[in-house]
Order: C-alpha cells, then sequence, then structure tokens
C-alpha cells in the first residue's frame, strides 16, 4: 500500500484520476468520483484540483476543500492569440520526484528540454531522476560515448541519472528501486519509449497507463485524462501527455542560476554580486567556473538560452 494513498482523515483522500469536471479520490482500499463544490467554483478562475492533491468531500460528492500542497509541478501556457497572456498550467501536485525520460535514439535526446524540466523541477523543490532509455538502439555506436558522457555531466551536477533499455534489460533493476516509493511524475516526448519502459518494469504497466485517453498538441496542454497508478513493488506513476515545449513558469530571470545546482553555491559570490547576470560582466564567478572546467560548457550555454527567453 503507498502511504501518500492513504492519509487517514475523515472525509480526505488523494485525486488520482482527472477527467474535464470529474475527479476520482482515493481514501485507503477505496475510490470513488466527485465534483467541485459551488463554492470552490466560484472561488477559482481555473481548476484548483490537479491530480495528487490531498482533499476533503461532503456526502453530495463534491470536493469542498483542497489541502495545502508540498510541491506542484507548472508549466507555462502557450499564448493562443495575441493580446492573451500565458497562465500557470499545473500538472501535479505533491510529488516526490520528477522523471524527466529521454530516448536514445529516435527520437534523439533534446538536452535543452532536459534542463527545462529540471529546472522546472528545482523550483518547485522536487527530486529529478534521469532516464535514458533506448540505449541498445546506440550500443556500439559513437552515439552512446556521447551519451554516456552527457549522462557523466549531469551526474556531476548531483542528478540521478539511468541508462536503460526495456529490450536488453539494462538500469531496469535500477529504475525499480528508485520508483519503489512515493509519486512519480513521469515527463517527456511522444515516441520516447516510457510505455515500453514501464510495461518492462512491471508487466502492464505501461499498456494501462497508455489505455489513458488523452490527446496533446504542440504547445497546448489539453489532455482530457491524467490517472496515477499504483506499482505492486510500491510507489505510484503518473505518465504526463507527451509534449514538444515547456514553458517555464514563475522562474524569474534574476534566480535562474540558482536553479542550477552546480551554478547556485556561486550566486552572490561574483565581483557584482547578485547584481551579476552572469553572461558578459568581468569577474564573474560562474563564468570563471565554466573556464577552470567546474561547470559543464553545455549546461552554461543552456543557462544563457533559458535566460534569453524569459
Amino acid at each position: 500500500m503507498n502511504p501518500f494513498l492513504n492519509p487517514g482523515g475523515p472525509d480526505t483522500g488523494v485525486v488520482v484520476k482527472k477527467i474535464t469536471n470529474a475527479y476520482t479520490i482515493r481514501a485507503g482500499e477505496k475510490t470513488f468520483d466527485c465534483v467541485l463544490s459551488t463554492r470552490l467554483k466560484r472561488e477559482s478562475d481555473s481548476d484548483p484540483v490537479a491530480v495528487g492533491d490531498l482533499v476533503r468531500w461532503n456526502e453530495a460528492g463534491q470536493i469542498v476543500d483542497v489541502q495545502p500542497r508540498r510541491n506542484q509541478l507548472s508549466r507555462r501556457s502557450a499564448v493562443p492569440m495575441p493580446g492573451a497572456h500565458a497562465h500557470e498550467q499545473v500538472i501535479a501536485a505533491n510529488l516526490d520526484r520528477v522523471v524527466p525520460v529521454f530516448s536514445a535514439a529516435n527520437p534523439k535526446p533534446a538536452w535543452h528540454l532536459l534542463d527545462r524540466y529540471l529546472v522546472s523541477a528545482e523550483s518547485a523543490d522536487i527530486p529529478s531522476l534521469v532516464v535514458i532509455t533506448k540505449m541498445d538502439l546506440v550500443e556500439g555506436r559513437p552515439e552512446a560515448d556521447e551519451i554516456r558522457a552527457v549522462a557523466d555531466e549531469y551526474r556531476a551536477c548531483g542528478y540521478v541519472v539511468i541508462l536503460s533499455s526495456a529490450e536488453t534489460g539494462a538500469g531496469l533493476d535500477d529504475l525499480r528501486a528508485a520508483l519503489s516509493g512515493g509519486l512519480s511524475a513521469f515527463v517527456g516526448k511522444s515516441g520516447v519509449g516510457k510505455t515500453s519502459l514501464l510495461n518492462a518494469i512491471e508487466p502492464g504497466l505501461g499498456l494501462r497507463v497508455q489505455a489513458t485517453n488523452r490527446a496533446t498538441g504542440k504547445g497546448r496542454h489539453t489532455t482530457t485524462h491524467l490517472e496515477i497508478f499504483t506499482m505492486r513493488a510500491g510507489g505510484a506513476v503518473l505518465d504526463t501527455p507527451g509534449i514538444r515545449e515547456f514553458g517555464l513558469w514563475d522562474v524569474d530571470q534574476a534566480d535562474l542560476a540558482l536553479f542550477f545546482p552546480e551554478m547556485r553555491p556561486r550566486v552572490g559570490r561574483c565581483k557584482f554580486g547578485l547584481g551579476c547576470r552572469h553572461d558578459q560582466e568581468p569577474g564573474c564567478e560562474i563564468r570563471l567556473a565554466v573556464g577552470r572546467g567546474e561547470i559543464s560548457p553545455y549546461r552554461y550555454q543552456s543557462y544563457l538560452k533559458l535566460k534569453d527567453e524569459r
């Protein structure tokens, strides 16, 4: 039994499934459907409930209260038309880890997208576990060495990186152990092999996740079905829609370096102190660290690119 799915309080449970205007709540061994109370609808311009929320309900089957969140993973919405404003899209709440999944090939890994996921998780104070799958497609080729080199760079930043293959079984024991407790949100582009990976660590799990009725489009978050799936070995997973873009939300340009673990200890140590943009300024400790080989030049360029997009 997953403890986060058994909160124990009366009339209190965790939202494990969300479809437009309908929510499935789990309390202990029981699950049941609820809708929003009129008060919650009136108090919020957007949906105040996310998958992973701890909520209270009444006898009428209405959610009447959302408990304070430990954390939440959000993305910036696309702007649908000129003059419109971007807004926060909460993907999930009360996560124990974010799991960015990338394939070694078909499609090739997009490392800058990985940095977006990692910065979003860092800004929400959620640990990350990086998974590269389909390693069997590149073994014996230069791409394998390149991926291992990049993986070592992220490990040097403090991230856990698992290189895996659903075909050969490589890395699956480590991944299964890493997911065995708490709630993990899988994020990644469509086609990276998440379903095969989940099926490999627990037969049938990926197929259950894949069966959720969802539709996605570039720059839009049009999910119609988000659901938490428990694992027999403990823990649970939430697979998010495959998306090609992931806009950062509520990450101030001045604070961006704080969400790069290898840069964080150096913030404030520059010649111009906290006012340093870590770009062209002389005496920038972060730039000096790049020159000394203490910060990956790639990660530094990724930082600059994200900063310019803010």
